[in-house]
C-alpha cells in the first residue's frame, strides 16, 4: 500500500508546474509551436482571437501554456494573462525583417509589466526555413535583449513546422524555472 502511494503521489504531486504565457505579434508562429510541441504535429490553425491554453509536460514539469493572439487590437489584453507566470514565451517571425521594430517595442513593453518581473524570459527566432531569416543572434541584437539584466533570457532558432529547436527552448525554459 505503501508504494502504492509513494508512486501516485511522485507521479503526480512530485512534478513541478508552471504557467507560461505565449506572445508574439499576429502570424509569428504562436499556436504552431504550442500544438507541435503538445502533439508532435502541425495543426491547421487560424489567427487566435483570445486564447489557446494546453499542458505540456517536459521532463517532470507541467506547464500550463497560454498562447494568446498577437493581433495589435488583442496585445492591451496581454496583461491579463500575466499573473503568476514563471516564464514568458515570445515569439519573433525571423523573416519578418519589417516587424522587428514593432515586436521589440511590444517585447519592452511587457518587460515592465511587475506581474511577469520574475519570470524567464525565452523568445522564439521563428521560422529560421524562410529565405534570409534573421539569426537568433541578430534577432537578439534587434529585440535589444542585451539591456534586459534583470532576469535570465534566451533566443533560440526554430522552425515550428518542422520542431526544429522547440525542445531546446523549452527544455532551457524549464532548466530555468526550476533552477536547476
Amino acid at each position: 500500500m505503501g508504494q502504492l502511494f509513494s508512486h501516485l503521489f511522485g507521479r503526480y504531486w512530485g512534478r513541478r508546474h508552471a504557467r507560461i504565457v505565449m506572445v508574439g505579434l499576429d502570424g509569428a508562429g504562436k499556436t504552431t509551436i504550442l500544438y507541435k510541441i503538445k502533439l508532435g504535429e502541425v495543426v491547421r490553425t487560424i489567427p487566435t482571437v483570445g486564447f489557446n491554453v494546453e499542458t505540456v509536460v517536459r521532463g517532470g514539469t507541467h506547464l500550463t501554456v497560454w498562447d494568446v493572439g498577437g493581433q495589435e487590437k488583442l496585445r492591451r489584453l496581454w496583461r491579463h494573462y500575466f499573473q503568476n507566470a514563471g516564464g514568458v514565451v515570445f515569439v519573433v517571425d525571423s523573416g519578418d525583417r519589417d516587424r522587428f521594430a514593432e515586436a521589440a517595442a511590444e517585447l519592452k513593453r511587457i518587460l515592465f509589466e511587475c506581474e511577469l518581473r520574475d519570470a524567464a524570459l525565452l523568445v522564439f527566432a521563428n521560422k529560421q526555413d524562410a529565405p534570409l531569416a534573421t539569426t537568433p543572434a541578430e534577432v537578439a541584437e534587434r529585440m535589444a535583449l542585451r539591456d534586459v539584466k534583470d532576469r535570465k533570457w534566451h533566443v533560440q532558432g526554430a522552425c515550428a513546422l518542422d520542431g526544429t529547436g522547440l525542445t531546446e527552448g523549452f527544455d532551457w525554459l524549464c532548466r530555468e524555472i526550476s533552477g536547476d
